[in-house]
């Protein structure tokens, strides 16, 4: 079994965080409304989702009633490095929103390249990024979790608020590519904490760790993530929708790394319609074990020849293959081929894929909306 640069790594600290987060920001549950399955052709993914994912204003009924008040009362802020918004960088935006923040809040980021470390605090919720889809802002920075303190703290974009949305926007860290064996790889590009957090057609560079998806109800659609150990990990709950991975090490590497640590943990990564690429051949993971009931699922996605014919990993520790969750259905290319996968993947069944192919398994009914209508 191959070694991996190193493996990612969560910080106890980030609990008390989530306790906060939850006590500054009661979510109030609501019964999800019926939503229709996710289409098992990649072609018709926009009209279905043009369809069921309507705006604010047809919608308003079904939705969190924290999250109808903040859509009611909208605030835009444009950042420009020019000087002709009200702020020329994002961090001067992000901090300009109030605590207890009940509005949401657009910062229209204008294009250019923003080398800022930033965070978007546990009571700032309802924050919107919003770039040009013609000329993408990037958000950058170098950290590493060596120089701040663990893989958690080392994001350019961190983000600790529910209710987050990011449209148009590529959040990078430019640390350079870790060498084999270096303890100072990982370098996140963005870290969600929050609920309920949306992004659509952003784009995440990084090479380890580029994509911490700590926790929280999540939705990516239209996305690039590229990375080469661990750089989708996390706990959360996510659908990545139509999503492009890369896979950057021409000696292979990971793809994700889910950390279920229990089986009461309703958390798990689904990957629906998406494409795998990249360098290497035959030598990148979809996953491996990091923690004990890790689950990962991979529907309708395209796997080029660089994924390992074995498909998952367990590091070598075979204790835990009957409590990994690493699924497949109805994956396509040549590197989706199940003969050579390791006994512990499964192959979903109809009635096993049908719940990931569900908007409902990350709650969206209540919370998710399309991106704004920004000018």
């Amino acid at each position: 079994m191959k070694t991996y640069i190193i493996s990612a790594t969560f910080l106890a600290p980030i609990l008390l965080v989530l306790h906060l987060n939850l006590i500054l920001l009661h979510i109030t549950p609501v019964f999800s409304a019926p939503l229709a399955p996710i289409p098992t052709r990649k072609a018709s993914l926009q009209s279905w989702f043009a369809a069921n994912i309507l705006p604010f204003d047809k919608r308003e009924a079904d939705l969190d009633p924290a999250l109808v008040t903040a859509e009611k009362d909208v605030v835009i802020i444009k950042v420009r490095k020019d000087g002709s918004g009200q702020f020329k960088t994002l961090t001067e935006a992000v901090k300009s929103i109030p605590k207890a923040n009940t509005r949401r809040t657009i910062i229209s980021i204008g294009p250019g390249v923003y080398k800022e470390k930033v965070t978007i605090e546990r009571d700032q919720p309802f924050v919107t990024f919003y770039g040009d889809p013609k000329d993408m802002p990037t958000l950058t920075f170098d950290g590493t979790s060596k120089k701040y303190g663990g893989t958690t703290f080392c994001g350019s974009v961190t983000v600790y608020s529910n209710f987050f949305m990011a449209v148009n926007v590529i959040f990078e860290n430019s640390s350079p590519m870790p060498k084999l064996g270096s303890m100072d790889g990982q370098a996140v590009a963005l870290t969600l904490v929050g609920e309920n957090a949306a992004l659509y057609n952003c784009r995440f560079k990084g090479f380890q760790d580029t994509l911490c998806d700590l926790h929280g109800n999540h939705f990516f659609k239209d996305c690039y993530i590229e990375g080469m150990a661990d750089f989708i990990f996390g706990n959360a709950k996510t659908i990545y929708l139509n999503t492009e991975i890369k896979a950057l090490w021409d000696l292979g590497g990971v793809i994700t790394a889910h950390g279920k640590e229990k089986p009461s943990d309703d958390t798990g990564f689904a990957f629906v319609h998406c494409s795998i690429s990249g360098v290497s051949n035959g030598q990148t993971y979809l996953g491996r074990l990091w923690k004990p009931y890790g689950k990962t699922v991979f529907l309708y996605t395209d796997m080029s020849n660089v994924v390992h014919p074995e498909g998952w990993s367990d590091n070598g520790n075979t204790g835990v293959d009957s409590t990994l969750y690493n699924a497949e259905y109805m994956c396509t290319g040549p590197g989706a081929n199940l003969r050579g996968r390791v006994k512990f993947a499964k192959k979903l069944t109809d009635a096993e894929a049908k719940p990931f192919m569900d908007l409902n398994y990350i709650g969206a009914a209540n919370w998710l909306l399309p991106p704004p209508p920004v000018k």
